[in-house]
């Protein structure tokens, strides 16, 4: 029995889970890597890896760029965008986030938590917008960003724990990084219904983030507006992302399972 156990760990991985390691070897926020990188993240020699990730790329999977580094494919994105929970929450939100963004001409953002952190599913932005780290697909942390906010105040109280116990970074002079502040600041969102913060992921930058609640008035995604720090009216920005956040909650409600 030991030599069957010993032999079935020391069996090498199938080209599927070469394939797999190396796609988890991209992580959010990743503008490119080289091959080289690539093939350390995913434990593959370089020639196993400059083989698969050359099929991968003349499939689509993954974009070989200008400066010979890669990043996530237009196919693989499609794919993944197919997931149902998310797709379908995203498909709700768009209108609301069209309406909050020709009210206000700053990004408009949709997150969701995953793990940890913030996943963006949707954002739309403008010619006037503040240029902001958000992407689609990407993850940011919860504690510096509004939504990030919004879902870690609305989270199960473990999963607020370990954040805090984790260690809050610096993203800006500005990220809250003490955790007795932190909790104080998540009351003050639980207590008000929306976050704001201010140069706290980027510089020269603010945002305003509100809930988005199922039917159960289970909190399941973060509505935002992210604009240029000075200048930004409050006044009016609170009140028009609440207001979306609130219709949006209501579609949810109405058109959006479990799953």
């Amino acid at each position: 029995m030991t030599r069957v156990a010993d032999a079935t760990k020391s069996t090498p991985p199938s080209v599927t889970g070469k394939v797999m390691a190396i796609l988890e070897a991209f992580a959010p926020g990743d503008l490119g890597l080289s091959l080289t990188e690539v093939c350390r993240r995913a434990g593959l020699p370089l020639t196993t890896g400059h083989r698969l990730v050359g099929e991968l790329a003349r499939g689509g999977f993954l974009d070989r760029q200008a400066d010979n580094t890669y990043r996530v494919g237009m196919r693989l994105w499609r794919i993944g965008a197919q997931a149902s929970a998310a797709s379908t929450l995203r498909e709700l939100a768009l209108p609301h986030m069209e309406e909050l963004y020709e009210g206000t001409h700053e990004n408009v953002q949709l997150a969701v938590l995953r793990d940890d952190k913030a996943l963006y599913l949707e954002r739309l932005r403008g010619p006037r917008s503040v240029p902001v780290v958000t992407r689609v697909a990407a993850e940011l942390p919860l504690h510096a960003t509004g939504v990030g906010k919004v879902l870690l105040a609305y989270a199960p109280g473990g999963l607020r724990e370990k954040v805090l116990d984790v260690g809050l970074s610096a993203h800006t002079p500005n990220t809250i990084t003490d955790p007795a502040r932190l909790r104080m600041c998540l009351a003050e969102v639980h207590r008000d219904g929306y976050a704001v913060t201010r140069e706290e992921m980027t510089l020269g930058s603010c945002s305003v983030a509100a809930p988005v609640r199922a039917a159960d008035e289970r909190v399941v995604a973060a509505l935002s507006v992210v604009a240029h720090n000075r200048g930004a009216d409050l006044r009016r920005l609170v009140p028009a992302v609440v207001t979306a956040a609130h219709a949006l909650s209501r579609d949810v409600a109405a058109h959006w399972g479990d799953d």
